[in-house]
């Protein structure tokens, strides 16, 4: 059944690309391990980056919800230092009928919009809440130092 959805998801993205973000199975003998490339989305700290998240699905998906984490490094409150991601369809909140480009584009939302109350670093979580202009800023050199190519 997992293989069946991913196949048919992956139709849907062949028929209909993402935008801002291209995202394939990182071989073909192995359609469960994706990789992603993100665009840090227009006016937000992270616009002109590229951001890459591996994307696995477990074997019991849709049943179980997908493992995502940011291979590029990243200054978010819902980011960790290994890449995890705090998102409550990641977590709790997973359905079935939730699909890759749902994921991807809720991901993309956090980028415009943290979730500061929810953080995995409670420290950047504060300066988001406490000194927006000092958070941007470190966004912005972070996306820069580590998610521009030069």
């Amino acid at each position: 059944m997992a293989l069946k959805r991913i196949q048919r998801e992956m139709k849907e993205i062949q028929k209909e690309p993402l935008t801002n973000c291209t995202a394939e199975p990182i071989s073909e003998e192995d359609l469960f391990q994706w990789h992603v490339v993100l665009q840090g989305p227009p006016e937000s700290p992270y616009e002109g980056g590229v951001f890459e998240l591996s994307y696995v699905f477990p074997s019991d998906y849709p049943t179980n919800k997908p493992k995502v984490t940011f291979l590029t490094k990243i200054y978010h409150p819902n980011v960790n230092s290994n890449g995890s991601i705090c998102l409550d369809i990641l977590k709790d909140q997973w359905n079935p009928v939730l699909t890759l480009p749902k994921v991807l584009l809720a991901i993309t939302s956090l980028l415009t919009d943290a979730n500061p109350d929810d953080p995995l670093e409670p420290d950047i979580a504060k300066i988001y809440k406490t000194d927006r202009e000092t958070f941007i800023k470190n966004a912005k050199e972070w996306t820069s130092k580590y998610a521009v190519k030069k």
